[in-house]
């Protein structure tokens, strides 16, 4: 090998000094020449790393990374734990307490003092679990992606214009500013499985538990728009006594119509009501004073429901209390808002990272964003609050 290596080199050295000097020579088949020569001059050298890296190992111990199965599609192991005949024979086991047949069993996964029967992929990937609503408020807010410590002006006086005579003046007015400084808030969700339970459930475990954690991260979110206090988490919208609140003992027509009265003409476009869902039902019976219902659901072309109180879009959510005579005093059950002056900053994107935790073996999926988030903007805010006896007051 080292000497095939030394007249490859001899020869290219021949090349070299023949395109020096000038000599007349065929320049196609002299870069053939020197493209087989590199390639072959390669694989002596990769060679020659393999063969050293066998000198420097040891002589009968073969060690192995440890790696995760793939998915097994098509594999006899998937075709067993997928057929009728385990299926049938799990089902015997759950409501007959009959025991798994030998060739179902595999005592190099699990063991049969813990577990009785592996959960077939078919069955586990029809498991019902409760289902939570998400996802209504976090696609109307304003998403950014400032840095830290980034600061937003903000300003509640706008000049004012006055008529003037001819040749007059007018008086000079100030521009008053203030700011909104977002800061950075870790969300994460972990996730871990023994590795045992890993390999035996891979082919819906993986599905399931990314949804799980998806769900978890938006819901998280949600709640923090609307109710954060900003202290590890994203400022609310309900936070603090921002905006105007009206205080009512009950349900009552009188009730949206004092809310929308309260709502400043600037922000009529774009702003919606939120609440639960049992609180818009409360609603939904109620009538103007020429018998119209003044709460309507209406189905879109995709045959989702569009609910309305009054004309205003109303967004449905699980993170305000619903409307109750036990509520305590003061408690908000609905608002309107802009939902678009709330801003939530990301500068760190959700992702998915799993890896094995070496100490005991189980395999973590762990998702991680940092954000924060404020509303930038709240005089389209307008509460409902509970307050026994209360008919309409205003705080």
């Amino acid at each position: 090998m080292n000497k095939r290596m030394e007249e490859i080199r001899a020869r290219k050295e021949e090349i070299r000094s023949m395109l020096e000097t000038g000599e007349k020579m065929d320049i196609a088949s002299i870069k053939e020449e020197l493209r087989n020569l590199d390639a072959e001059q390669k694989e002596l050298e990769e060679r020659a790393k393999m063969a050293e890296a066998i000198n420097a190992g040891t002589p009968g111990i073969k060690v192995e990374e440890r790696k995760k199965p793939e998915q097994r599609k098509g594999s006899d192991m998937e075709t067993k734990y997928e057929s009728v005949e385990y299926r049938k024979a799990f089902m015997d086991y759950v409501m007959r307490g009959k025991t798994i047949p030998a060739e179902f069993r595999s005592d190099a996964v699990t063991s049969t003092k813990d577990i009785g029967a592996l959960v077939p992929p078919t069955t586990l990937n029809k498991v019902v679990e409760e289902i939570k609503s998400y996802g209504m408020i976090l696609p109307l807010v304003t998403k950014t992606a400032y840095p830290n410590g980034i600061a937003i002006p903000t300003s509640d006086v706008k000049p004012v214009a006055t008529w003037v005579n001819e040749g007059a003046g007018s008086d000079k007015q100030k521009k008053t500013t203030g700011s909104i400084v977002f800061a950075h808030h870790k969300l994460r969700c972990a996730v871990a499985v023994t590795l045992e339970s890993e390999y035996m459930s891979y082919s819906a475990f993986e599905a399931a538990v990314v949804s799980n954690m998806a769900e978890a991260m938006a819901r998280a979110l949600e709640e923090a728009i609307i109710t954060g206090d900003g202290s590890g988490k994203p400022e609310g919208i309900l936070n603090g006594a921002k905006g105007t609140t009206i205080n009512y003992g009950s349900l009552t027509y009188n009730a949206l119509t004092k809310a929308e009265g309260e709502l400043p003409q600037a922000y009529e476009n774009g702003a919606v009501w939120v609440m639960s869902k049992k609180t818009f039902m409360e609603f939904v019976g109620m009538t103007d004073s020429n018998g119209q219902p003044i709460a309507r659901v209406n189905a879109s072309i995709n045959g989702v429901p569009q609910r309305t109180l009054l004309g205003r879009t109303v967004v449905l959510t699980e993170y305000v209390p619903s409307f109750a005579t036990t509520l305590t005093e003061g408690t908000v059950f609905a608002f309107i808002y802009k939902m678009s002056d709330y801003c939530l900053n990301t500068n760190f994107n959700i992702g998915m990272k799993i890896y094995e935790d070496n100490e005991n073996d189980d395999i973590v999926r762990k998702s991680i964003m940092v954000c924060d988030g404020k509303p930038v903007d709240t005089h389209s805010l307008v509460k409902l609050a509970y307050k026994a006896d209360a008919k309409g007051a205003t705080a």
